[in-house]
């Protein structure tokens, strides 16, 4: 059943705003949550990971037609500036959204800040994208900028940082920290999904600016968010390549079914309206020894008996990421190696995905 539920698109609601950001009942078979302080001192009194995402860029677009402008290219509604429940009125909104071609492939996956209003100073949002992509982006923007009074420019003076928390806990226990952060231009909770913490940027040390906050090695980042099943960057997201449905967009927040036009909404609102995502990008770990030079992307995942189940995308060590047909996840997997061994594999259903889907 957990197969056959997985062919449909998300559970009601998920396609809604970004910015609502709610809990979710863990299933019984899921991908744990591990804590991403792996060996931290208890005694240093660390509780916070501070991650630099030096493979993270910002974009900055501002004007009066800045909102719709960017409302006609993302696939999700904006985080309108402005307080959330229980949040200071100068507290930043986030939301994740995909840029895509006219054939509805993603282009580029942004994490989007919209910054407080305030009378003297126009609308202005954050576009937070892989580093490599930066010039691209900028480009498909005045591409379509046409007559809108916006200006799009690079944001090289904000340094991008993730933090998570050093132990396991629950999502909830992160809310004291915004409270205890001080001088950060932007902290936000990941709106992608809990289990990726909070967003902050800043242009000082970020773990000098999170109490309790230690530099954490990026590997540790990188290898929570393949376990958590999270895609991030081109590698992840191949632009020309990669589906949003398929990459599971709806589940992070990151699609309105219910939003006007944009570059791409056909095929993407058709394949949603049909019901039926036959492949999913899932979290996978492998078991038994990796070749050195780590699984080449697109490298074919089989069944035991053979068939193909789909194919390999990115990872990190023995943690990636595999585009898998969904009724394949339940039994064993493998990949042929260059020098003709197999690897097995296992593929694992991240437990903030929609209970629906389990």
């Amino acid at each position: 059943m957990a197969a056959a539920a997985l062919l449909r698109g998300a559970a009601p609601g998920c396609g809604g705003p970004a910015w609502s950001w709610r809990l979710r009942a863990a299933p019984r078979r899921h991908l744990a949550h591990s804590g991403c302080c792996q060996g931290a001192d208890s005694a240093s009194g660390a509780t916070w990971a501070c991650f630099l995402l030096g493979e993270r860029a910002l974009v900055r677009v501002r004007g009066p037609d800045s909102a719709p402008f960017l409302l006609g290219l993302l696939t999700n509604e904006l985080p309108l500036p402005g307080p959330a429940v229980g949040e200071a009125s100068t507290s930043a909104r986030a939301g994740y959204a995909h840029f895509l071609n006219v054939q509805g492939r993603t282009l580029y996956d942004v994490i989007l800040y919209g910054l407080p209003e305030r009378s003297s100073e126009q609308p202005t949002f954050l576009l937070e994208c892989d580093s490599s992509v930066v010039d691209a982006l900028q480009r498909h923007l005045l591409l379509h900028k046409i007559r809108r009074k916006v200006t799009v420019e690079p944001c090289p003076e904000l340094r991008v940082w993730a933090v998570l928390p050093c132990a396991q806990r629950e999502a909830g226990g992160a809310g004291p920290l915004r409270k205890k952060t001080v001088c950060a231009p932007v902290l936000t909770r990941d709106p992608r999904t809990y289990r990726m913490g909070w967003r902050l940027l800043s242009q000082d040390e970020g773990s000098a600016l999170v109490p309790g906050g230690r530099l954490g090695d990026l590997q540790d980042y990188h290898r929570h968010r393949y376990q958590q099943g999270v895609p991030e960057g081109v590698h992840d997201l191949p632009p020309g390549v990669a589906l949003p449905l398929e990459s599971n967009l709806a589940f992070m927040n990151g699609i309105s079914f219910t939003k006007g036009c944009y570059i791409g909404q056909e095929l993407t609102a058709r394949t949603h309206h049909m019901g039926v995502i036959r492949k999913r990008l899932f979290p996978v770990q492998f078991s038994g020894a990796v070749p050195g030079g780590g699984i080449a992307p697109g490298a074919s995942v089989l069944t035991e008996s053979g068939q193909a189940a789909g194919k390999y995308r990115a990872g990190l060590g023995d943690v990636g990421l595999a585009l898998l047909r969904s009724e394949k996840i339940k039994g064993p997997l493998h990949i042929r190696t260059s020098e003709s061994g197999l690897v097995a594999l296992t593929a694992s259903v991240p437990d903030w995905w929609p209970t629906a889907t389990k």
